[in-house]
């Protein structure tokens, strides 16, 4: 098969995106198929041309104004036309598409070239929390108006499921994160690491994620004063000043990856995220895979990795009382906080990247075939974790073993153009 990635952002930088499309390219080059990235181009020279056995088209690019590590592509979609000609792929996969992946849409469309979109970011929410609410409903119908073009776009949650489906784009399926379990691992915790974080036997509350203004990193200040705990931030991005400022007495350990970043991920006793716009939130997984408990805002991904009072706990979005309380529920109880990152560990088992990607594969062959995607419809889950109550109390609506409810299955009668 011969495969164009098109992808928002890459190599050098480092987030969801380029984390999924680095996996997937180790199956395809292990399956010995063909495949070109397409991405923005970059000013470190260190950077292969060739990846994972893939050759990378770098467009000229500008860095973002105040995230000056994420660049934006340029040119029209003449040019992303004519490179998609010239490779002349079976399918183009549009990793998170937005402004590439818009002008990339475009170009297969008018090319007859099918295209799987992969909906990964929530980027017009981001609007709202960069101080620019008036973009957001522009940048939805950007939104819209590339999975309406795609001929079929997989998301990797129930709540994108829905969110996708809630706007009228129908040709929409689920294919989820892998997690390498090797690599997660309870066996990599390092009692050397922690007492050289928490001397005096602190549990450690840890974070892991980009340091930015979407992440609401700020949020865990609530946590700062718990007594006998110590909070640790692993991550960098353009929030890293401010926030050292705002939380004082917190860890910052920088970007971290390979090994030391499994050893920290396995060596916290609790796992905190309070982001809202996570379309699925990887790192939950990590932690996981590393046996350690969650607390997660009940809203996006979050919802269908976390099992409240099982797994760990979900809060209401904006709700740090709650955040604060289920934090204290499980450093303060250690026999309930290692049966959660048992559960945790348990539930991660079998979602690794060979057989995730081997899903994606599937997906290209069927948009290849013209098949038309049959897939569960919307289900009724929350937008948000409602009614979450006090630590040692079952949530309505989320108890423990309880996921959103499993959606029928309908058929969609077309796999081009608009929806049928």
């Amino acid at each position: 098969m011969r495969i164009a990635i098109v992808a928002e952002s890459f190599l050098p930088l480092m987030n969801g995106v380029t984390h999924s499309i680095l996996r997937v390219l180790e199956h395809l080059q292990e399956r010995g198929d063909e495949v070109m990235v397409i991405a923005p181009s970059t000013s470190d020279t260190a950077v292969s041309d060739v990846v994972n056995g893939a050759f990378v088209h770098r467009l000229p690019s500008v860095p973002l104004a105040g995230y000056t590590n994420v660049r934006v592509a340029l040119g029209g979609v003449s040019r992303v036309k004519r490179i998609l000609a010239d490779y002349a792929p079976d399918v183009v996969h549009l990793a998170s598409p937005f402004v590439l992946g818009w002008r990339a849409v475009q170009a297969a469309y008018q090319l007859g070239i099918p295209t799987v979109a992969i909906y990964q970011t929530e980027v017009p929410s981001y609007a709202a929390r960069y101080g620019l609410p008036m973009l957001e409903n522009w940048a939805w119908n950007r939104v819209d108006n590339i999975h309406l073009r795609a001929d079929r776009t997989l998301v990797p949650s129930t709540f994108a499921l829905n969110q996708l489906r809630g706007r009228g784009i129908l040709r929409v399926g689920m294919w989820r994160r892998g997690v390498d379990t090797a690599r997660f691992s309870p066996t990599k915790r390092s009692t050397a690491w922690r007492a050289s974080v928490a001397p005096h036997g602190e549990r450690i509350i840890g974070y892991v994620g980009r340091l930015a203004v979407e992440k609401q990193v700020e949020d865990l200040a609530v946590l700062a004063d718990l007594p006998g705990t110590r909070l640790v931030i692993v991550g960098d991005g353009p929030q890293r000043a401010a926030l050292e400022a705002a939380l004082p007495n917190a860890f910052f350990t920088g970007f971290l990856g390979g090994e030391e970043l499994a050893q920290v991920v396995a060596g916290l006793d609790l796992f905190v995220h309070p982001g809202e716009f996570e379309t699925f939130c990887q790192t939950i997984q990590e932690a996981m895979a590393s046996g350690v408990p969650v607390v997660a805002t009940g809203r996006g991904g979050p919802l269908d990795l976390v099992e409240n009072s099982r797994t760990g706990w979900l809060y209401e979005p904006g709700d740090l009382a709650q955040l604060r309380g289920y934090v204290q529920d499980l450093v303060g109880d250690d026999a309930k906080r290692r049966a959660f990152g048992t559960a945790a560990l348990a539930s991660v088992q079998g979602r690794t990247w060979p057989v995730l990607s081997a899903q994606l594969v599937q997906h290209y062959e069927a948009v290849i075939a013209g098949e038309a995607l049959v897939e569960p419809a919307a289900a009724p889950s929350p937008v948000q974790a409602p009614g979450l109550q006090a630590p040692g109390l079952q949530a309505p609506g989320l108890q423990a073993g309880l996921k959103p409810a499993e959606p029928a299955t309908i058929s969609v009668t077309s796999s081009k153009g608009l929806p049928a």
